[in-house]
């Protein structure tokens, strides 16, 4: 008997309208997942959970443990998510291999002569070592941990200094490899090239966005207007940056030449950044195991939720979730311009309460057919969907980056959101920009040879 049936039997629904037949299946997929958060469950288990709950409504019990559990394997079966461990620990080995380290320093030539130039760095430094480890957390805590001697030195403002390392952190999800941008291409049955190559303009565009908040808003919060200079030739620096900038080259050259895919990219950026390591001193053998354990827990926290969402995802296409949350957007309104606010509004509300892995396998079969309905390219609304996302992960109350930049610097919570807030509004700005022009977007891509 269903879960249907019973409520049936029991006279629960037996009077209930047409339309709450169809929002049945909603109302027991998120209500039992915010419910399942809500008492602390971790998320991949109120992922799983919930969907159980809503295969119940239309199959037995035994039935829906068994189709649940074929898909939570099902969604593993997937050659191009061999990537996902491969950048994770090639993510880990830069942290430690002394990478974060040079390329500040390069950072320094570049944005060592603007005022807060400590600000500046920061946020260069975040865009380069970002999108090397394609991850927002592991830059928060390399390049935070750096530069915060380096800014307590020269009297920066703790709380702002924070505010702008949490800020600029999520770039290199934007600026290629980043991981999420494969997850989505997996999901969206995209092309990683094409998205990789989409990502460049709009991540330099959050970096700048931060940047312009340092020049307007420094000054206020106590930033010294003084320049910096290196304590080391400018052409040691360079020669010190180039083998960790050439990692971006041989990747993005590879998959963009059609040399290796970007399963393969991934497998290259280990090697080398392992070989890195190992040239710059920074990695001893007796490091690796840590290293390697480490990236085996996160890979495996990872792999799991998106098991269990590839469940979620099989339920709301069974129950045609995804078409009557299109029709409520599209009943909305007719307008397409009003539908990519509300579209881009409930990305920027579901960041701030889910991590963004879960997020972009729960709600791109959600809201990627709106979007091909109002003629946004699955590109663009990809780098749309991270960029809000991107969001999500500086914001309480589970901000990820927030939490680990605030606890590298050693500060608090309310000391660092007041500063915050006018970053995020500059970023929604940029955000705007890449939404309402999307040339900026797909100029990289088409120039690559994309016909979509």
């Amino acid at each position: 008997m269903t879960l249907m049936d019973i409520m049936l039997t029991e006279n629960y629904i037996s009077n209930m309208p047409d339309f709450m037949y169809e929002l049945l299946p909603v109302l027991v997929l998120f209500g039992a997942l915010f419910v399942f958060l809500v008492i602390g469950l971790p998320i991949a288990f109120a992922i799983g959970f919930s969907s159980l709950l809503t295969i119940f409504l239309n199959f037995p019990i035994d039935k829906a443990a068994v189709l649940t559990s074929q898909k939570l394997l099902g969604g593993l079966d997937n050659f191009g998510l061999l990537a996902l461990p491969f950048f994770i620990f090639a993510g880990n080995l830069m942290n430690s291999g002394g990478i974060a380290k040079r390329l500040i320093n390069f950072a320094m030539l570049l944005g060592g002569k603007l005022p807060g130039a400590l600000c500046h760095v920061n946020v260069i430094a975040n865009m380069m070592f970002g999108s090397l480890s394609g991850s927002a957390t592991a830059s928060a805590a390399a390049v935070g941990g750096l530069m915060g001697p380096l800014q307590d030195e020269k009297k920066y403002p703790k709380g702002f200094s924070s505010a702008v390392n949490i800020a600029s952190c999520p770039t290199g999800l934007l600026i290629p490899p980043s991981n999420v941008l494969i997850l989505y291409a997996l999901v969206s049955t995209s092309s990683v090239q094409y998205l990789f190559l989409a990502g460049y303009i709009p991540g330099i565009i959050m970096g700048l966005c931060v940047m312009l908040g340092v020049y307007i808003f420094g000054r206020r919060y106590g930033v010294p207007n003084e320049k910096i200079t290196l304590d080391q030739p400018v052409m040691k620096t360079i020669i010190d940056a180039v083998p960790s900038l050439m990692m971006l080259v041989i990747i993005m050259g590879g998959i963009v030449g059609g040399v290796f895919t970007a399963t393969e990219a991934s497998a290259i950026a280990v090697v080398y950044s392992l070989i890195l390591g190992f040239i710059y001193r920074e990695i001893k053998i007796k490091d690796l195991s840590k290293v390697v354990l480490d990236s085996v827990v996160i890979t495996a926290i990872v792999l799991f939720m998106i098991s269990t969402s590839s469940a979620m995802s099989w339920a709301m296409a069974y129950s045609d979730i995804p078409a009557f949350i299109a029709n409520f957007v599209l009943n909305f309104s007719d307008n397409p311009i009003a539908i990519l606010i509300l579209i881009n509004i409930i990305f920027l509300v579901v960041g701030t309460f889910m991590d963004m892995s879960p997020a972009i396998l729960i709600f791109t079969p959600i809201m990627l057919p709106i979007a091909a309905f109002i003629g946004m390219d699955p590109i663009h609304f990809g780098i749309m969907m991270v960029f809000n996302l991107s969001i999500g992960i500086c914001t309480p109350p589970v901000g990820t980056a927030l939490f680990v930049g605030c606890s590298v610097s050693g500060t608090k919570l309310g000391e660092v959101i007041p500063k915050l807030i006018p970053l995020y509004v500059l970023i929604i700005v940029g955000l705007t920009v890449v939404v309402a022009f999307p040339s900026l977007t797909m100029w990289l891509p088409r120039l690559a040879g994309y016909t979509g």
